[in-house]
């Protein structure tokens, strides 16, 4: 959860081009301005971050550095508090995450929450809150999101469906049973058997942004996908599901689809529709959150994450959008960037602007 994504849903950081910008941000702690310069203080012999947390000195004491190296060349030394001849605290806690994610991805059993700490140098209560903010799911999440791909993985390979369970980390099958159908959309046997007796029934229809695929499972829509070429879609679903049984749509499921292209066309009538959503549990908060979203406004990465409770998580809100299936009825297309600019989607960066111009909104 912590690979690169299209949008971190950050402002570009400021300029401080001159001393009156720069002494300001110092006074104000304005983290945005460390790694834009130092400053020095004459009368205690360090230099600092403008960050600092020490109490701010007297202007007349007060030099400005472009870099570290440039304040100890006239001989001042890194200040012991904010230390900044160090990465900072945001990237010392980014690379520490970026281990533990390596630790939990290569580990053949689950690792303990104090193992992951100790192994990150961190206490068990300071680790787990900032992996949290980091990916925008706890360690267990994260483990179990993981451990649930690698049961994918060893179904499709292993002999029997308990091999492959245990084979992916879980340490009970009764547990990875219990969430199985959230986890896969079925039960472990009838994924291993290439979705085997499940029924999955499937239109195509086409509206002004190209073909459109809509696939159900008796609990709800499972998948809404936009591309240029029908079959393209439809052999796109019969790869994930080989063996399931795919039924072509009759009029009742053709009239489905109909709504929902009707809904592309003029999405102020609206689109309600019963859905099979299957994710983690931050992607379907994320999701919840996206389907709040009116038609004619948009909300960007950070907005989302803030609402979530998690300013930190970005990132991870990010990779939920990208994760989503279900277009236009799971509406991703209305997060853009922080400036307002649009990013990725899914399903073309051209249909994305085209329904939110539809929708009202300036793109």
């Amino acid at each position: 959860m912590l690979s690169p994504v299209q949008e971190s849903g950050r402002a570009a950081a400021p300029r401080f081009n001159d001393d009156d910008a720069r002494l300001d941000a110092v006074r104000r702690r304005d983290r945005s301005a460390d790694g834009q310069f130092v400053y020095s203080v004459r009368t205690t012999g360090v230099y600092c971050r403008p960050s600092c947390a020490a109490r701010p000195a007297l202007r007349e004491n007060i030099a400005f550095h472009a870099t570290c190296a440039e304040a100890e060349h006239v001989g001042f030394r890194p200040c012991k508090r904010c230390r900044p001849n160090e990465a900072a605290r945001e990237e010392q806690h980014a690379a520490a995450i970026a281990k533990a994610c390596r630790m939990i991805e290569q580990s053949e059993e689950a690792l303990s929450l104090d193992a992951l700490a100790d192994a990150v140098a961190m206490s068990r209560f300071h680790f787990h809150r900032v992996f949290k903010e980091q990916t925008g799911v706890t360690p267990k999440a994260y483990a179990d999101a993981h451990r649930a791909r690698r049961v994918r993985d060893e179904l499709t390979t292993s002999d029997t469906v308990t091999q492959a369970i245990y084979g992916a980390g879980f340490n009970s099958n009764g547990r990875f049973y219990a969430t199985s159908g959230e986890r896969l959309g079925m039960t472990p046997s009838a994924y291993r058997g290439g979705g085997k007796g499940a029924a999955i029934r499937f239109a195509v229809g086409e509206c002004s942004l190209g073909s459109i695929l809509v696939a159900a499972t008796e609990k709800g829509v499972c998948a809404i996908t936009l591309g240029d070429d029908p079959d393209t879609l439809v052999r796109n679903l019969q790869d994930q599901f080989p063996k399931a049984e795919l039924i072509g749509g009759d009029k009742d499921f053709e009239q489905l689809v109909a709504k929902v292209v009707g809904f592309v066309e003029a999405p102020e009538q609206g689109l309600d529709l019963p859905l099979d959503v299957r994710g983690t549990a931050f992607q379907q908060r994320v999701w919840a959150l996206l389907r709040e979203i009116p038609a004619g406004s948009t909300a960007s990465y950070a907005d989302i994450a803030t609402r979530l409770g998690q300013p930190a998580a970005v990132r991870a809100v990010a990779q939920a959008c990208a994760a989503n299936k279900l277009a236009v009825a799971i509406p991703c297309h209305r997060v853009v960037r922080q400036d307002g600019a649009l990013s990725g989607y899914r399903w073309g960066v051209e249909r994305k602007r085209a329904l939110l111009v539809r929708e009202g909104v300036a793109a």
